[in-house]
């Protein structure tokens, strides 16, 4: 299982965050660091949609997309923008908990009645937007889903520093995410 570490001090941020964007982000967000602005953004943040996170940082510290789920995909040119022409060489992906994309099959019935009843769609075209469109943005697990995201943009930008959190809707703190250690090697037969 992934490690979720909480960040209550400085101490607490892992050593290869300290000194870096990410590391003033924990601090901006979680320990209270004075927020006053930032001369120019020093990294790119990717996170949900979700109205119920905001982010405790200075103006011009990031450039922030704003997805749901916080996926990625379809994305790569913002990221390559911000990357090319606004300097950052940073990226944080914040997943959250109680992530409304890992319920989304729970919620077909209602994104298609949502769809017919508020936007007037006939639900032949409400079902297949659904059906098209939920592989590509559902989700089964937060974290697990943030570590992939992380590795895939890796693949994309292999000299960027590319850093997953996970945002706690239920104390609005940012933890820091470890992918699962990787198993033992068998001994030698």
């Amino acid at each position: 299982m992934p490690q979720i570490i909480p960040v209550n001090y400085r101490e607490d941020i892992l050593p290869e965050y300290q000194g870096t964007p990410v590391g003033l982000l924990l601090e901006y967000h979680n320990l209270g660091r004075a927020v006053g602005s930032s001369p120019a953004p020093q990294l790119l943040i990717g996170m949900c949609m979700d109205s119920r996170k905001s982010l405790r940082i200075p103006n011009d510290f990031a450039f922030v997309l704003r997805t749901a789920g916080a996926n990625m995909r379809d994305n790569e040119f913002r990221i390559s923008y911000a990357l090319a022409v606004g300097g950052v060489r940073t990226i944080v992906l914040i997943a959250h908990t109680d992530c409304g994309m890992a319920r989304l099959y729970q919620r077909r019935d209602q994104f298609i009645q949502g769809l017919r009843d508020a936007v007037g769609w006939d639900e032949a075209r409400a079902v297949k937007h659904f059906e098209e469109s939920a592989p590509k943005f559902g989700i089964r697990d937060e974290v697990d889903f943030v570590l992939h995201e992380a590795n895939r943009l890796r693949a994309i930008y292999p000299r960027i520093m590319i850093v997953p959190l996970l945002y706690r809707v239920e104390d609005d703190l940012l933890y820091q995410l470890r992918p699962d250690p990787a198993p033992p090697a068998p001994p030698p037969a």
